[in-house]
C-alpha cells in the first residue's frame, strides 16, 4: 500500500489532530466561562500550541476557536 502524498489530502477541513484540538478548545471556553483558574489557563495554552501544530502549513486554516 503506497502512502499518498501531501498534496493529495483533502484541504477542506481541519486535519484530525487540529480539529481535536479545536474541539477541545471550544469546549474548555464553554465550560470555564470568562474567569480561567491557572489550570484552566495552563490547558489552553497546551492546546493552542498543539492547535498551531496541527494546522501549520495548511493555507485554509487562518485562525483558531
Amino acid at each position: 500500500m503506497a502512502l499518498l502524498p501531501d498534496s493529495s489530502l483533502p484541504t477542506d477541513r481541519p486535519a484530525p489532530a487540529a480539529a481535536h484540538a479545536n474541539e477541545a478548545i471550544r469546549a474548555l471556553v464553554d465550560a470555564s466561562g470568562q474567569d480561567w483558574s491557572a489550570v484552566e489557563a495552563a490547558t489552553y495554552e497546551v492546546l493552542l500550541i498543539e492547535w498551531a501544530a496541527a494546522t501549520r502549513g495548511d493555507p485554509d486554516v487562518i485562525e483558531a476557536a
